[in-house]
C-alpha cells in the first residue's frame, strides 16, 4: 500500500511540474492537504472562481491522508506549503527536522463540537469516561487535551483515551457505546446526532481560547525563493475568505455536496463565515497555545514568534486590498 501511495504522490508531483500553457514555471506552488472540512470546502470555493489564475500563481493541491504524512511531504521537499493542520506542522517544526512559518491563520478558535453519550452531563463528569481520538499526538488528541484543562480535568489522570482512527470512525465508535466521548467536525456532528445515542457537551467554537486550528505553513527555502509568488498565494486565499463570507451561494454550493441536507447546510455556513477572519494573519496567542500543548519535549520553552512570519500578510493588509474588497476603503 506505501508503495503504491508512493508511485501515485510520484505521478501528481510530476503532473505538477509540467508547464503549463501561459503559466510560468517559476510560479508554481504546491500546497498540500488533508482531511475533509473548512479547508477543502474553502479549497473548492477558491478554485472554482479561478482566483489562483487571477492572482497569477500557479497552485498544485495535492491530497494527503494525515497530517503527519503531510509534515513528511514538507519536510522531503515535494510540497512547499502545507493547509490546514497547523497543529501537525507545528509539531514538525519543534522536533527541529524542518524549517517553515505559519503566514496564514483563518480560523484562531476551536473548530469541533465536544459530543457525549447522554449518561454525561457536564464536563465533571467525563472524569473516568473513555474518549476516543485519531491517535496520540494528531490534532484531536491535542485539542481534546486543551478543552479538558480548560475544564480543570487532567488528561493524564481523569480520562482514558483510545485511538479510534478518523472522525467517521470516532462517530462509530460513540454510536455502537464503546467510546464516552469525541471530537466531532462541525461537518460531521448531525451525522452522530441523528442516531439518537449521543449529544453535544459543547461547541468548541464557543470556548474563550485563542487556537491557530486552521492555517497555512511554508517552508523556509519556498519563503526565502518564491516570495513573491506566497504573497500571490495569500491575495487568493484572502479573496477565497472574502467570497466565502459574502457570497454565500458559493460556499452553499461546495458544502451542500457533502452535506444534503438543507437544514444542516445553512447553519453550518453561518458557523463556518462566522469563523473565518476576514484578515488572517497568524496571531501569537493562538499559535502559542499549540505549541505548549504539543506532546514533544522540545515543544517547551517554545516561542510562537518563532513560528510566524507575519509580513506578507501585514502587506497585504497595508496596500489596501482587504479593505477594497470589503468596501471599507474610503
Amino acid at each position: 500500500m506505501a508503495k503504491k501511495f508512493g508511485l501515485v504522490l510520484a505521478a501528481v508531483l510530476l503532473l505538477g511540474s509540467l508547464v503549463v500553457p501561459g503559466a510560468k514555471a517559476q510560479s508554481v506552488l504546491r500546497l498540500g492537504w488533508s482531511g475533509a472540512g473548512v479547508g477543502s470546502d474553502l479549497l473548492k470555493v477558491i478554485e472554482r472562481s479561478s482566483l489562483w489564475r487571477k492572482h497569477g500563481v500557479d497552485v498544485r493541491p495535492i491530497y494527503l491522508t494525515s497530517g503527519n504524512l503531510m509534515a513528511q511531504t514538507l519536510l522531503s521537499g515535494d510540497i512547499g506549503l502545507a493547509g490546514f493542520d497547523v497543529t501537525a506542522m507545528l509539531g514538525l517544526g519543534v522536533s527541529g527536522a524542518s524549517d517553515l512559518k505559519v503566514v496564514s491563520v483563518m480560523i484562531n478558535r476551536l473548530e469541533p463540537f465536544f459530543v457525549v453519550r447522554h449518561s454525561v452531563a457536564t464536563p465533571a463528569e467525563l472524569k473516568g469516561k473513555r474518549i476516543t481520538i485519531s491517535r496520540f499526538g494528531s490534532g484531536s488528541d491535542i485539542i481534546t487535551r486543551v478543552v479538558l484543562r480548560f475544564w480543570k480535568l487532567d488528561p493524564d489522570k481523569d480520562v482514558t483515551f483510545f485511538q479510534s482512527g478518523n472522525t467517521p470512525a470516532r462517530i462509530a465508535a460513540l454510536v455502537a457505546g464503546h467510546m464516552d466521548a469525541a471530537l466531532v467536525s462541525s461537518t460531521q456532528v448531525q451525522k452522530v446526532l441523528d442516531t439518537g445515542c449521543c449529544r453535544v457537551l459543547a461547541d468548541l467554537s464557543e470556548l474563550p481560547i485563542d487556537y491557530a486550528n486552521y492555517g497555512v505553513v511554508v517552508s523556509g527555502p519556498v519563503l526565502r525563493s518564491q516570495r513573491d509568488n506566497v504573497r500571490h498565494f495569500l491575495e487568493a486565499l484572502t479573496e477565497g475568505i472574502y467570497l466565502f463570507k459574502t457570497r454565500p451561494e458559493a460556499a452553499l454550493a461546495v458544502l451542500t455536496e457533502s452535506n444534503s441536507d438543507p437544514q444542516v447546510v445553512r447553519p453550518l455556513y453561518e458557523r463556518l463565515a462566522k469563523a473565518m477572519v476576514e484578515y488572517p494573519v497568524p496571531e501569537p496567542r493562538g499559535i502559542q497555545t499549540v505549541l505548549d500543548s504539543l506532546p514533544n519535549p522540545k515543544a517547551r520553552g517554545a516561542r510562537a514568534e518563532d513560528f510566524m512570519a507575519t509580513s506578507l500578510m501585514e502587506e497585504i493588509k497595508k496596500s489596501g486590498f482587504i479593505d477594497r474588497l470589503y468596501g471599507k476603503q474610503k
